[in-house]
């Protein structure tokens, strides 16, 4: 019997080191535990098929298929669908759908301020071509806006003890001042000199010539004719800081406070003169008062504004014409799958 066992040994076993036979005898004599042949063959017989079902176990462990789970679904039997992930528009869009819409309508508002713009330049013109006025004694500053930039002639004498400039401002590229001097005209009978007394604006002079006595020659004396244009009072914007008249500083031409210091009429009177270089080099070296040549200064951008508003309503339309219409883009979609896939 100790043959056949041995010999049945030897067939089911590899060479293997002394430690592995050592564990292996141990193992056989924990399992064959009978001591008749047949019992210990049909113990054999049942440990090798124990043996083959694990490593046919572990087998399927290792290369498990989706289709091997009863509850898996196929693709075909429920395909994948393309999702959109999230809200289609969100609070942006409205944003911007009001931007071409405000663009527009401020494009409009221009083509109105355009035509009115326009038609003011060319009443003023209009006033320019016509003969100059003679000055009234007694003015209304209420029908002041209704003759602006008309041309007029007063006569009278220069106040020059009352003299304001106002400043600092820049001509050619150079820093200077510009002259207020009050003009007292011919006094009639029955009338005081504060009520014939306008306020002149004889023109710009250089910083060098800030103080009196280094411009003799731009301080007439005697009886004068200043020809001019009558102006509306210009009005302070947010930026130009107050008049300091207790120290002689003047930042803008404030016509109700400087007829107050001087005692005359609430009247500004721009005097004019034929632009000439040579003359205008002349003054500007002898510190005589540079006049303002007798045309429309105002400014008329609306046009470029009107391309500027409807430009941008156009460009952001399209913008938003491009946002709605547009496909959502790979990151903005996922594939819905089977659920054990």
């Amino acid at each position: 019997m100790r043959p056949l066992l041995s010999s049945l040994s030897r067939a089911t076993s590899f060479p293997k080191t002394p430690l592995q036979k050592g564990l292996q005898q141990q193992q056989q004599s924990q399992i064959f535990d009978s001591v008749c042949l047949r019992c210990r063959r049909q113990q054999l017989q049942l440990h090798q098929r124990q043996q083959q079902r694990n490593f046919n176990a572990g087998s399927r462990r290792l290369h498990q298929q989706p289709a091997d789970d009863p509850q898996w679904v196929s693709p075909i039997d429920r395909p994948s669908q393309i999702v959109r992930v999230g809200r289609r528009h969100g609070p942006g869009l409205i944003l911007l759908a009001l931007i071409p819409i405000t663009a527009f309508v401020l494009g409009t508002w221009q083509v109105q301020r355009l035509d009115w713009k326009t038609k003011l330049i060319a009443k003023f013109e209009d006033r320019l071509v016509k003969p100059p006025l003679p000055l009234p004694p007694r003015i209304d500053p209420e029908v002041i806006p209704d003759f602006d930039y008309r041309r007029i002639v007063a006569t009278g004498e220069y106040r020059h003890d009352q003299e304001m400039l106002i400043g600092p401002r820049m001509y050619e590229g150079e820093e200077g001042y510009v002259v207020i001097t009050p003009l007292q005209r011919t006094t009639e009978p029955g009338r005081s000199g504060s009520e014939n007394t306008v306020l002149v604006n004889r023109g710009w002079i250089s910083k060098k010539f800030k103080d009196q006595k280094d411009r003799p020659e731009g301080l007439p004396q005697g009886e004068v004719v200043v020809e001019g244009l009558i102006r509306d009072p210009v009005k302070k914007n947010y930026f130009t800081p107050d008049n300091r008249p207790d120290k002689g500083e003047f930042y803008f031409p404030d016509i109700e406070q400087m007829a107050q210091l001087t005692g005359s009429q609430p009247v500004l009177i721009e005097e004019t003169m034929v632009p000439d270089l040579i003359e205008s080099l002349n003054r500007t070296a002898n510190g005589v008062p540079i006049g303002r040549p007798a045309q429309v200064n105002l400014r008329n951008n609306h046009l470029q504004y009107i391309f500027t508003w409807y430009g941008l309503s156009v460009s952001t339309a399209i913008m938003l014409w491009m946002v709605v219409r547009k496909r959502p883009n790979e990151a903005l979609r996922r594939v819905r799958q089977s659920k054990n896939m």
